[in-house]
């Protein structure tokens, strides 16, 4: 074999070792626990009925794919026009170079570090409440911490480069005398924008989602954290059954469902995205 050839197909083999090594087979070890009896490693599925036939893992799932639906749409919602404002309005390399540097640093900060820190902005006496109270927007402190929309602050802070990142690519990707054209055709910059634009950044839009939601839908940190206990998600029984009641089996029942779910979930927006794709 001629060394040209050799050299992809090491390189290609050594990234599937990879994969297999450190991806595949602990996948395929919690699927085996899952299907299995922690006492003879006999089948069964009684931990897959466990989890789907009791209604407190039913709300525990609502809760942790609500969560993930808000975290996506007010990061897209926050994002997009943020990424316009990018890539179409500042005209100064230097001054987009900064803005990118600022929206991509705090993630090379841990998310323990970040979630700390928006427990002591959202405290009953951090700097969110001051500064409400302060302004007369409300009376008295509001209780952030131990809220879905505390958890919802939080992830949002931690997940919206994604989304900005994502469509700022899109959108770079998008010729300007397209947006041109419609304008001189007669089109409203609304009607532009729903009917030329947006449908041209579609996958952008899509692919940030999708990784905004499954981020957000297996975070554990951050709702651990802004919760305080109060609020479970589908990670933190998944952790609790993993580091303390050591209940492999049970654990692994729960990472799948929460790995299907996030798939239906995925797979869905997907759908939607190849039908929106497909219209004239």
């Amino acid at each position: 074999m001629k060394r040209a050839t050799a050299a992809p197909l090491l390189m290609l083999g050594a990234a599937l070792a990879f994969f297999a090594a450190f991806f595949l087979a602990p996948f395929a070890v919690v699927i085996f626990a899952s299907l299995t009896n922690s006492a003879d490693q006999s089948f069964t599925l009684d931990h897959y009925i466990k989890v789907l036939a009791d209604q407190y893992h039913w709300d525990v799932i609502l809760v942790t794919f609500r969560i993930a639906a808000l975290t996506t749409l007010v990061s897209l919602l926050l994002g997009y026009p943020l990424a316009w404002y990018l890539v179409r309005v500042v005209k100064w390399r230097a001054w987009r170079r900064a803005c990118v540097i600022l929206l991509v640093v705090p993630m090379f900060t841990s998310n323990i570090v970040r979630s700390f820190g928006w427990m002591v902005l959202l405290g009953r006496n951090g700097l969110v409440n001051q500064s409400l109270v302060g302004s007369g927007l409300v009376d008295s402190p509001v209780r952030f911490l131990g809220t879905e929309l505390g958890i919802l602050i939080g992830m949002v802070y931690i997940l919206l480069p994604f989304i900005v990142l994502a469509a700022g690519n899109a959108l770079a990707q998008v010729d300007p005398a397209y947006e041109q054209a419609s304008s001189d055709l007669g089109a409203s910059p609304r009607a532009t924008f729903f009917h030329v634009l947006l449908p041209l950044t579609l996958p952008g839009i899509i692919s940030g989602s999708i990784m905004v939601f499954t981020l957000a839908a297996s975070a554990y940190v951050t709702p651990a954290l802004l919760s305080g206990g109060r609020i479970s998600v589908l990670s933190m029984l998944i952790f609790q059954q993993y580091s303390s009641v050591f209940d492999f089996n049970y654990g692994g029942a729960l990472s799948v469902v929460l790995l299907i779910f996030t798939l239906i979930m995925v797979g869905l927006a997907g759908r939607v995205g190849n039908i929106r794709g497909d219209r004239p």
